[in-house]
């Protein structure tokens, strides 16, 4: 028997382990990196309840383990240090089942590519044409490569190309008007109170890693421009509790972003025999923590039904549904967190948080992260189709 062929587009982490799983689930998987060479990027993550399922689905959940620290978030606090609400990490763990991980993005990208028979990803190989029926070329320090497939998996990006080919009606990102700035401090062996603290327009989070590091992020409302380059960390947040200015004192290089979005809901994820995944079908604001977790979930449906009959169309209508009602929920919350600038709404909000029940703030929390990958892959199964 033949093995059905798949080419990934992308090679970060939702391209990655799509390739996992349907290398699992017995495709024959070439994954495409427009870079030559992978370079560590400085920044972490929280894996929730539903991302930490999907990684012990495709078999790699102990060894991310193994590179995480469970997620010890307490809620949210104001700048001066005062909380607006306490919710344990244990009690959003004893209601999922599972605990958050905090990892180091470089270290999660490492397992993705270990699990990987060599040979699997070309990097330095630029995608410049695809179809809808599975063709694809890209360039090669040789020249062109021209090579088909039964399955296209497009998870290169919110400025995915494969998207802007196929859905050329299909919207582009926005910026949402947030800058943000992300950091990794060397082992800190200081007090660390870890929550999200919020401000007039301006936010701070902390995500302590396993091996005594702390990655940190911050945002503050602005208009996207100026040079990526410059990365100095507004003023302001060196006036904020304890230890965010030490945590910014501690960093050497910090990444600067402009954030944006796909705010126009794809009618579709599905194109012929090409699918859209992770950020290139549903890029969303981080404000949720849920953008790399979609693109697990993706990716294990994916591996699920791609050898079944009209499982692309499967695919779509479990995935397209779910993750615009998460992107739009994150747009939501930034909008009422860390967006908030008027002193009269920001006071409004405190005050509901004040009165908002923990065990309602839990419940809404854990909406997003209950989530369960399709029973074979729940088993460990064989991924077959």
């Amino acid at each position: 028997m033949v093995a059905r062929t798949a080419v990934v587009v992308g090679g970060g982490i939702g391209g990655l382990s799509a390739a996992v799983g349907l290398g699992r689930a017995g495709w024959d998987v070439t994954v495409l990196e427009r870079v030559a060479v992978f370079q560590p990027v400085g920044a972490g993550l929280v894996l929730q309840a539903n991302g930490m399922r999907c990684l012990d689905a495709l078999g790699l959940g102990d060894a991310v383990r193994a590179q995480g620290r469970p997620d010890m978030s307490g809620g949210a606090r104001r700048a001066d240090g005062r909380w607006l609400a306490r919710i344990p990490a244990d009690d959003l763990e004893r209601v999922l089942g599972t605990s958050a991980i905090g990892v180091h993005r470089a270290a999660l990208h490492d397992i993705l590519l270990s699990a990987l028979p060599a040979g699997t990803v070309r990097t330095g190989a630029r995608v410049s044409a695809v179809t809808a029926d599975g063709a694809v070329t890209y360039e090669s320090s040789a020249g062109p490569v021209h090579i088909g497939a039964d399955l296209v998996v497009a998870a290169d990006g919110i400025h995915s190309f494969v998207r802007r080919s196929l859905w050329p009606e299909a919207a582009g990102p926005v910026h949402v008007g947030v800058r943000a700035w992300r950091g990794v401090t060397p082992v800190w062996d200081g007090d660390l109170v870890v929550a999200i603290t919020w401000d007039r327009g301006a936010e701070f989070g902390i995500v302590p890693l396993v091996d005594g590091r702390v990655y940190w992020f911050a945002a503050v409302n602005a208009a996207p421009g100026g040079s990526a380059e410059d990365t100095r960390i507004p003023a302001r947040f060196l006036r904020w509790h304890h230890p965010i200015p030490a945590l910014i004192a501690a960093t050497g290089a910090v990444l600067r972003d402009d954030l944006a979005c796909l705010d126009e809901p794809l009618p579709a994820y599905v194109r012929g025999r090409v699918a859209l995944l992770g950020d290139a079908a549903h890029a969303m604001t981080p404000n949720l923590g849920q953008g790399a977790n979609q693109a697990l979930e993706d990716a294990v449906v994916l591996a699920a039904v791609a050898g079944q009959p009209d499982g692309l169309a499967a695919y779509d209508s479990q995935r397209r549904p779910r993750t615009q009602q998460v992107a739009k929920a994150s747009r939501m919350i930034g909008r009422f967190g860390q967006q908030l600038e008027n002193p009269v709404a920001v006071a409004a909000r405190n005050t509901l948080m004040h009165l908002i029940p923990p065990r309602l703030a839990l419940r809404s929390m854990a909406g997003y992260a209950d989530w369960h990958p399709p029973a074979p892959l729940a088993r460990g199964g064989s991924f077959d189709a």
